[in-house]
């Protein structure tokens, strides 16, 4: 059990968190047809595009409803009706997804009053969802708005029928913050090999083919539709994975009363065949023996390397899903974690299985990660690695100076190999500048 503590720090010197306008919209990215709107002025619209637009390396569609100083004081219904409308001529989206921002929040606009006077003055909007999630940045972080965009998507978007006739192959997969594109990729061909139909919510497995089917970058041009988000009541189970997916789960569970499972991580022999035993469990198929060969791998990788990994002292600053299955993996091995820093509250900090967290930024980070031997965060670390000498391995979002950040895979049998591999390489690295 892990002793959470909270920097007594009254700003962040260099922060860690990404706010959760970042997360909601990195959210909205998985859903195909979806036009992102960010209620609030141009600048705080700039800085959540920047981050996905160096994360991704291409155009990130993002509209704002450009809040001036008379319009905060005078109040924004006009403003998000006049971006709405705009958008439907000009971009013509299959789905909205609304965020708010700390201006407007601080200042205390009823959005859901808002969204519902403009559909009564505009009827012909009735076909569109408009999906409301609320993302002050002054509080929470990226998980935090990803994982609230999920739960509205899963709460608002109205089905086909009041109940559907169970689908027995097709289940629901609710992925959070923590799971790149690549990582995406990995879980819908390990479920589909059991004869199960994956809806994933959301889907950033194709946000990358979005500039080759449409260079315009003007909606997202891949993801989940919008006819399989109205057939979620068919699914027969719920995988959560993550445990900030566990409320929309919950949500799933209330309306449909689909049973749900949550899982922590996807990397490491025993998370991968626990997660590998519930898909036989639900299909009612044996694991394939690709995946038995692949496992078979990954013993052998993990026998003959183990001594580059023993008692190696590993420091991490993570949001709490990525901190959670990149813990356990290490310690796997034979890693012991001399520092771990996150950025906001979770369940799961405090079942860790290492003596403390601190939820602070990368300032806490430097002073706690002096005498490790590696370094997991995203690139807003390069500085911090730098000036300890200390190896990087990046994790997480924003990750700017590496070019296969998103298609690269953490989960499955290959995926912990390719990890295990890349982690190990750094340690080779280090040992060899040592040596000479």
């Amino acid at each position: 059990m892990a002793i959470v503590s909270v920097t007594s720090t009254s700003v962040a010197v260099n922060p860690l968190k990404q706010s959760q306008a970042v997360g909601a919209t990195l959210a909205f990215l998985g859903l195909k047809g979806m036009m992102p709107l960010l209620h609030g002025s141009q600048g705080c619209t700039a800085l959540a595009k920047r981050v996905l637009v160096q994360h991704f390396h291409q155009t990130i569609p993002l509209s704002t409803t450009a809040m001036t100083e008379v319009a905060t004081i005078l109040g924004g219904e006009e403003r998000v009706e006049q971006a709405i409308l705009t958008l439907v001529q000009k971009s013509k989206p299959e789905i909205i997804g609304l965020c708010t921002s700390g201006l407007v929040e601080t200042r205390g606009d009823d959005m859901e009053r808002f969204i519902k006077e403009i559909r009564h003055r505009h009827p012909e909007l009735d076909y569109l969802p408009i999906v409301l999630v609320s993302t002050p940045d002054f509080k929470g972080t990226l998980q935090d708005g990803f994982a609230a965009a999920v739960e509205s998507i899963v709460k608002e978007i109205p089905q086909e029928s009041s109940k559907q006739k169970a689908c027995p192959t097709q289940i629901t997969i609710l992925a959070s913050s923590a799971f790149t594109p690549g990582d995406i990729q990995e879980i819908k061909e390990i479920v589909t090999s059991f004869g199960l139909i994956p809806i994933v919510v959301p889907d950033l497995s194709g946000v990358l083919d979005s500039q080759i089917q449409d260079s315009s970058g003007i909606i997202a041009a891949n993801g989940t539709t919008l006819s399989q988000l109205r057939s979620i009541d068919s699914s027969v189970f719920t995988l959560a994975l993550g445990e900030s997916m566990r409320a929309g789960a919950q949500i799933l569970e209330k309306r449909f009363n689909i049973p749900y499972e949550v899982f922590g991580e996807l990397t490491g022999i025993t998370a991968v065949d626990k997660f590998l035993q519930a898909l036989a469990d639900i299909s009612g198929v044996s694991v394939p023996e690709k995946y038995r060969y692949q496992r078979r791998q990954l013993q052998h990788v993990m026998l003959e390397n183990h001594f580059y990994f023993g008692c190696k002292r590993v420091a991490l600053a993570l949001e709490p899903d990525l901190l959670w299955s990149t813990v356990y993996f290490l310690q796997s091995l034979g890693v012991q974690i001399h520092a771990a820093v996150t950025t906001t509250r979770s369940p799961v900090l405090e079942k860790l299985p290492i003596p403390s967290v601190t939820i602070g930024d990368l300032e806490d980070f430097e002073q706690l990660a002096v005498g490790s031997d590696l370094l997991i965060s995203n690139s807003h670390a390069v500085a911090i690695a730098e000036r300890l000498k200390i190896p990087l391995y990046r994790q997480g979002i924003p990750i700017f100076d590496r070019l296969d950040c998103n298609q690269s895979t953490k989960v499955g049998y290959r995926g912990t190999m390719q990890v295990l591999f890349e982690i190990g390489n750094l340690f080779l690295e280090q040992e060899a500048i040592v040596k000479h």
